[in-house]
């Protein structure tokens, strides 16, 4: 990638498909000499940077592709800091590839998948984990996830190690004072400042590592629906996510399979599992399903346990009371619309049929779901190296402690100093890069 950072890249940057507009992206030296070339301003209209211009779009050979509007931005006042040009064309994939032909007869290359964004990281205009941050934009679902990944592209995480960073390079200063100056530093004091440091450090990276916060941003809150047969569990399903997901029939094991589905509660994505009733005098194939069920009962973040509210309980339903007592669960009696025949503590009743209690329902949901909103740290590959960081600082701590000299415990210190230079980009190499951007979309 590095070998061709001098080259003008070209690439489609709103989705492929028709619709009210495409817009093809231009990044590099030759940016202003392809916009010049390939677009005319209507009307006496000056080329300014920055200036979004009306006009008509031409090919190599002076064919008219499309009527639009234009924009050239000279770096380094642009997402790449290097020149930018941008044809905001008419929604379709055949002007848009005609647009990209032409500037490719201009000598602009294909761009690769995050390129643009790559080049931002490479010229300095963001470290890389708000260059990660953008992808996250991108791809967030709920309000939450688009919350927390614009505070990582306005800097959170890259604050948060920052701070860090300078932490920790106050302790290897202290080090470097007590070994350059022993006459006038005494070493066990020295010692004890990094022991307190190290550890102190350690707990605040190690506190900002939630991993489960982290996954619901990033894949969302499972609830898997389970019950016997019969107790409305699809019937709850579509009734959560207002469509006709789920077959709903008065046959015992209609479901045997699992049915998924996701909403939106409080901001926060809440993945649906309808499973297959769960009885024990099932044939193959139904049973199938009810190991399914089981396996996700075990994974979920929440299980909604349904009982048929209107009917006294079985003993399917004791049993299943029992086998979920040890997991995170809500209790629901549902078809409160035919009357109560139990009551049980904490239940909530409700009716798929008639909506009674739903809305309690996603309260209920929206606090077993509840998480901090101000992480520092949403990232696994950012948790990760956070950890690892603080397992270093564990360690010059403990050798620290068990007498073991200053140099020594320096190694982990700079050990830990480069974990966080991953996080932003101080440190990395060309495979580390590849993995980072290979997951965003083209054009961005």
């Amino acid at each position: 990638m590095l070998a061709y950072q001098n080259d003008t890249i070209a690439a489609l940057a709103t989705p492929p498909g028709r619709g009210g507009i495409a817009i093809v992206r231009v990044s590099g030296e030759n940016a202003r000499a392809y916009f010049e070339a390939l677009f005319r301003p209507a009307g006496r209209q000056q080329v300014e940077s920055h200036r979004l211009l009306y006009g008509h779009l031409y090919d190599a050979d002076g064919a008219m592709l499309d009527e639009c509007m234009a924009v050239l931005m000279l770096a380094p006042r642009t997402y790449t800091r290097e020149d930018v040009a941008e044809f905001h064309l008419h929604g379709g994939d055949q002007i848009a590839r005609e647009a990209l032909a032409a500037l490719y007869r201009l000598g602009a290359r294909p761009a690769e998948p995050g390129e643009f964004t790559r080049r931002a990281f490479l010229n300095g205009r963001v470290d890389l984990s708000r260059a990660e941050a953008v992808m996250d934009v991108i791809g967030a679902q709920g309000e939450q996830a688009a919350r927390a990944a614009l505070r990582q592209l306005n800097g959170g995480a890259s604050a948060f190690i920052r701070d860090a960073q300078q932490r920790l390079t106050d302790l290897l200063a202290g080090v470097a004072a007590a070994l350059d100056y022993p006459e006038e530093i005494e070493e066990a004091e020295a010692a004890g400042s990094v022991i307190a440091g190290a550890r102190a450090l350690r707990d605040t990276l190690l506190s900002a590592c939630d991993e489960r916060a982290a996954r619901l941003l990033d894949t969302g809150f499972e609830a898997a629906l389970c019950g016997r047969p019969n107790v409305g569990k699809s019937s709850l399903l579509n009734a959560l996510l207002c469509e006709e997901r789920a077959i709903v029939t008065d046959i015992p094991g209609t479901t045997r399979d699992v049915v998924r589905g996701s909403i939106l509660v409080a901001g926060l994505r809440v993945n649906l599992s309808d499973t297959a009733g769960i009885r024990e005098q099932a044939e193959t194939v139904e049973a199938i399903g009810v190991q399914r069920a089981r396996e996700i009962m075990r994974a979920a973040d929440l299980v909604l346990l349904v009982l048929d509210g209107s009917q006294p309980l079985t003993a399917e339903d004791e049993e299943l009371l029992r086998e979920t007592e040890s997991y995170p669960r809500l209790i629901l009696c549902n078809k409160a619309d035919r009357g109560a025949a139990f009551e049980l503590p904490g239940a909530l009743r409700i009716s798929a049929a008639t909506g009674e209690g739903m809305d309690a329902l996603r309260q209920e949901l929206a606090r077993r779901a509840g998480m901090p909103c101000e992480l520092p740290l949403t990232s696994e590959r950012h948790m990760r190296l956070a950890r690892a960081a603080a397992q270093h600082l564990q360690t010059a701590a403990d050798a620290l402690e068990n007498g073991q000299p200053l140099d020594l415990a320096a190694i982990d210190l700079h050990a830990a100093l480069d974990c966080l230079g991953e996080v932003t980009g101080d440190r990395v190499d060309e495979k580390l890069l590849d993995s980072v951007f290979s997951r965003f979309c083209v054009g961005k």
